[in-house]
């Protein structure tokens, strides 16, 4: 098959928002993401694929650091977070770990 995963890298002060005392995430950001997969998805209609998505944020010091995977309309759409903070090896093993997670299920 023709699996395709769509990154979309953010940066932001707070990776998500606090509404009545619950940190969410962006919404727009999921939607976005999730436009694009669909999008992607539309354009490969005739051939067999696979289409996820992942919002990948820079690591704040915050305490919540998300790490959560979504089904959304039949699509994966997983939410990340790295840390730029560390040895350039230490971010292309993160990222490797990515690859790896998603196409060798």
């Amino acid at each position: 098959g023709n699996n395709i995963l769509i990154i979309d890298a953010k940066y932001y002060s707070h990776m998500t928002q606090q509404q009545y005392g619950i940190n969410t995430l962006h919404s727009n950001n999921l939607y976005q993401i999730f436009t694009y997969v669909k999008n992607k998805e539309f354009e490969l209609k005739d051939c067999e694929h696979t289409v996820s998505g992942m919002l990948l944020y820079a690591q704040t010091d915050e305490d919540v650091i998300p790490n959560n995977t979504y089904q959304m309309s039949g699509n994966q759409i997983s939410v990340r977070a790295l840390n730029l903070n560390q040895d350039f090896s230490g971010i292309a093993h993160t990222l490797d770990d990515i690859i790896q997670n998603s196409f060798n299920k």
